[in-house]
């Protein structure tokens, strides 16, 4: 009789595929909680200590390492030394193995959890049986998703599945438990003997990643690229990777440079709870409006900041787009949209520019939680790579100061505020010109402080800039910056402050008769 072991923690699905391994004439093989289930479903259970003739022992710490187990895996079908081994010892081979792993990510995200708890969430023979049946898969059928229950089943009916369906399901196993070492290593890495947070960021981190797709191609056509979701973080969830919840509704192929500016994008607009549009080029906003009377509205006042660059942008909104909102999308060509729904009016509009990219991403709906801690952001440095929290917390402007003699007025400090909220999200150096919920002049990427300010001044184009507020994401380190803000028209402007010549450069604007608001907080994004 050929024998299948099961022993799991996620009982999705279970039942049923142990009902459909004894139709198949499979002994079952289980332990504790997974036998309880079976047993309790009115199906035939041979327990692990029956099998070993050794009691589970340390609390259930010691059920399956055991020669009777893992011979029975690991015995190779073809070596005639290994089953003379296994008929030797009276051990019987074992020929599916059902296994999924103590939820240690789930223990570990629970407020407050213990040290003592976070260990007991440790599994030891769960990744040895799953190891074991991988390296041995050529013989051995191993699952650790549920999902891949069905069509495993389907294929043992048949005969057994294939060279390639095993394959696949060997490689499934080394990634889970690898995943699994690595959340377990840096979880524990932050913290300390006594089970306290490190303050910081933990020692290890750990890294691997499950491709969702293969890309047209890099950021260059010659440059093969692939879009992978993480999988081992310890904390790979939505906080950290919530772009991969996107649908592709239409159009072309995403490519690489699609996703960046789309994950721009949505960083930026996600921030809003009135009704706002974003319009991104090459990974920075080049226009960005909020608290309009109708997404129609924001859309045509983030276009308009820059319409220029708006040709062959990506455009991010935190509302359903409508019909109206649609019609005026489409007057300009646009690589790319997202946003956390559509109208069928809408759809209908966008579904004539076939090669127009419309995804849906609900966790930009304006109304959406925003995470309660910063969430990581990883990025490649060669063979290294970098990590920190990232930029997303809220300032606190009760904590902003002015340093000028002349104070803001409500609306200078609306304009301020907005365009704080919007220089955080482009390219240092950075300038952002804007009246209240819109931008009217964005200049980044600069190396210089004063030509991203002559660069968003020109970017402004007709518009007049007379009492408008500007933002920079770093401090003024000379004067000629903010010179060059008031001449263009600003009558206000929102710095970090923190320069050796901050008292030059807040003389600069008292003669100016301007207000200057510090921060006290920098925003690079480099």
């Amino acid at each position: 009789m050929r024998r299948a072991l099961l022993s799991v923690s996620d009982k999705t699905g279970l039942v049923a595929f142990a009902r459909g391994l004894v139709e198949l004439g499979f002994e079952l093989i289980s332990t504790g909680g997974t036998a309880k289930v079976l047993e309790g479903a009115g199906l035939p259970v041979t327990a692990v200590d029956a099998v070993t003739g050794f009691p589970e022992m340390l609390g259930g710490r010691v059920k399956t390492l055991h020669p009777a187990i893992h011979g029975g895996i690991l015995a190779r079908r073809g070596e005639v030394q290994d089953m003379a081994a296994l008929d030797a010892a009276g051990i019987g081979l074992i020929d599916v193995v059902v296994v999924n792993l103590y939820p240690f990510r789930e223990a570990a995200a629970v407020p407050g959890v213990t040290l003592e708890h976070l260990i007991e969430n440790v599994d030891i023979g769960g990744p040895s049986l799953l190891r074991g049946a991988a390296k041995n898969y050529q013989s051995v059928a191993v699952l650790c998703d549920p999902a891949d229950y069905p069509a495993t089943l389907e294929a043992i009916r048949k005969g057994g599945p294939d060279p390639a369906a095993r394959h696949a399901l060997m490689v499934k196993v080394f990634a889970h438990t690898a995943s699994y070492d690595a959340a377990i290593a840096e979880r524990f890495s932050a913290i300390d003997f006594r089970g306290a947070a490190i303050e910081g960021l933990p020692e290890y981190v750990g890294v691997l990643g499950r491709r969702r797709g293969m890309l047209r191609y890099g950021e260059n056509p010659h440059q093969a690229a692939g879009w992978y979701t993480a999988e081992s973080h310890a904390a790979a969830d939505a906080r950290l990777d919530w772009l991969a919840t996107v649908e592709v509704l239409q159009g072309k192929e995403l490519s690489y440079n699609n996703l960046l500016d789309l994950h721009a994008a949505a960083s930026c607009v996600r921030q809003f709870t009135e009704l706002a549009a974003v319009v991104v080029k090459h990974n920075t906003p080049c226009g960005v409006a909020a608290g309009q009377i109708s997404l129609r509205e924001a859309y045509r006042s983030a276009r308009a900041a820059d319409e220029l660059s708006a040709f062959g942008g990506i455009v991010a909104c935190n509302s359903v787009v409508d019909g109206s909102t649609a019609t005026a999308m489409a007057e300009t060509f646009l690589e790319a949209i997202v946003a956390p729904g559509y109208t069928e009016e809408a759809l209908a509009t966008l579904g004539a520019k076939k090669s127009l990219r419309v995804l849906t991403l609900t966790l930009l709906d304006r109304m959406a939680p925003r995470p309660s801690v910063a969430p990581r952001e990883l990025r490649g440095l060669g063979d290294s790579f970098l990590l920190q929290d990232a930029d997303v917390l809220d300032d606190d402007p009760a904590q902003f100061r002015t340093v000028t003699k002349r104070r803001a007025t409500e609306e200078e400090w609306r304009a301020l505020l907005f365009a704080w909220s919007v220089v955080r999200h482009v390219r240092s150096n950075a300038i952002v010109f804007a009246r209240p919920g819109r931008t009217l002049g964005i200049g980044g990427g600069q190396t210089s402080r004063v030509e991203a300010v002559e660069l968003a001044a020109k970017k402004a184009g007709p518009t007049s800039l007379q009492g408008c507020a500007v933002a920079s994401d770093a401090f003024f380190p000379f004067r000629d910056g903010l010179d060059a803000a008031a001449k263009a028209g600003a009558s206000c402007v929102i710095q970090p402050g923190g320069s050796v010549r901050d008292a030059e450069v807040i003389a600069a604007a008292d003669e100016q008769n301007m207000a200057m608001i510090f921060t006290g907080k920098r925003h690079f994004r480099h």
